[in-house]
């Protein structure tokens, strides 16, 4: 039982997984109202606004801060992790994201054109990254949540 009761008072971890349920739940909620469907992907999928990549490694990287200090090893990691996750939030998986919907539309084209015929699989996945901004609030969020539970 000890293991469980550590993970439930590991500050860094809760601040984490916290940050992370409440930017999952926010992005469920404002794709809702925007958009006047319930999704239920939007609840564990990628993509969409908060970035809640951006928010869980905010909150990790700010709770280890205030956990152990800003010269410790555990917050240099964080920092480090949360640093390549937002860049690939913003940057690799937004940039695929549009690869995907270009392609969609290209085979859109040649479908209806008769140019192809059969198609395996080809339902890309399109929203997947982030712009800045959701990257932004994703990351403000994170902090916060870090800040209040670290």
């Amino acid at each position: 039982m000890d293991f469980f009761n550590e993970l439930t008072h590991n500050n860094v971890l809760v601040a984490a997984l916290a940050a992370w349920t409440i930017a999952q739940l926010a992005k469920v909620i404002l794709y809702t109202i925007v958009n006047k469907e319930f999704k239920f992907e939007r609840l564990v999928g990628s993509g969409g606004m908060p970035s809640s990549h951006a928010a869980t490694v905010c909150a990790l990287m700010t709770a280890a801060a205030k956990e152990f200090g800003a010269g410790s090893f555990e917050f240099a990691i964080s920092f480090v992790l949360a640093a390549v996750v937002l860049y690939d939030a913003r940057g690799v998986r937004l940039e695929t994201g549009k690869q995907a919907i270009t392609i969609s539309a290209i085979i859109d084209h040649f479908l209806k054109e008769g140019t192809i015929i059969e198609m395996p699989e080809i339902e890309l996945k399109e929203l997947i990254g982030h712009t800045p901004f959701q990257v932004l609030i994703g990351s403000v969020m994170g902090i916060g949540i870090g800040f209040w539970l670290g």
